[in-house]
């Protein structure tokens, strides 16, 4: 469990179409309206949740909410291992807007945590494993441990969060 930081701006466009987008917009044009902002937050935990499903991830009790004044998201579950579980935390950060998750899952299996790496203008899946495992010729590992978000290890966007496995 903990606190983990995101760039706001960068990420998955959730927000910006069908529910979410009507909440959002109706918050926004009256901020004092705090049924309204209530509103936001719930479809975007909707969305964010939509998502996490898209991505065929899913957790025993999974609810995310989402605090939009402070682009917090808080999730809860029971995944069915680390993988799950960090590959979730990823789904609700990665999300434009969004800055931090606190992570209140648990895992029915519990394995050594992945650590993180936060991608910067120029970086490739190459770099990245070289740094980590002294071994370009191993980003295939990370490729790997990202998907169902990363669909080719070419299409990597600065901001993003990456889940690096242990060697």
């Amino acid at each position: 469990m903990g606190m983990f930081d995101f760039i706001k701006e960068a990420g998955e466009k959730l927000f910006g179409k069908g529910e979410a987008k009507a909440a959002q917009e109706a918050a926004a044009a009256d901020p004092a309206a705090t049924e309204k902002a209530e509103a936001a937050n719930r479809a975007a935990g909707d969305a964010i949740e939509a998502y996490i499903a898209q991505m065929g991830l899913s957790a025993t009790g999974l609810t995310v909410t989402v605090d939009g004044s402070q682009g917090k998201v808080t999730v809860f579950g029971v995944a069915p291992d680390q993988a799950t579980r960090e590959k979730i935390i990823l789904c609700c950060g990665n999300v434009a807007g969004v800055e931090s998750v606190e992570d209140k899952m648990s895992v029915n299996v519990e394995t050594a945590e992945s650590q993180w790496h936060t991608v910067v203008k120029g970086d490739t899946l190459w770099a990245i494993s070289q740094a980590a495992y002294g071994n370009g010729a191993e980003y295939n590992k990370i490729f790997e441990a990202n998907k169902p978000m990363l669909t080719h290890p070419d299409k990597i966007y600065p901001g993003q969060k990456l889940r690096i496995p242990p060697k």
